[in-house]
């Protein structure tokens, strides 16, 4: 299994592209995005970008990797999924019947 991290770009270009995430920086392969401009946030798996971010979906996946290190140290986790709390979960259109 594969996890992706957003990351934030600060420079780069159609090849390569520099990228932040929580204070660290790493160089990320650009080629199936293209270039994209500074402060585009970007989902990167094995140091490829593979899809441009919202901020407010770059947010929620932050939000769930770190549900995932608190859960497993036994940490309640609700707060990190606010918009799932207090609610049945919801099928997508293409599953319901």
């Amino acid at each position: 299994m594969c996890i992706g991290f957003p990351m934030t770009i600060l420079e780069g270009d159609a090849f390569e592209a520099l990228c932040e995430r929580r204070g660290e920086t790493q160089r990320v392969s650009m080629l199936l995005l293209g270039a994209q401009p500074a402060g585009a946030k970007v989902l990167v798996h094995l140091d490829s970008a593979v899809r441009l971010l919202d901020d407010l979906e770059a947010q929620q996946i932050d939000d769930a990797l770190d549900a995932v290190q608190e859960a497993l140290t036994g940490k309640n986790v609700d707060h990190r999924f606010a918009d799932l709390v207090d609610r049945e979960p919801q099928l997508p259109d293409f599953l319901r019947q």
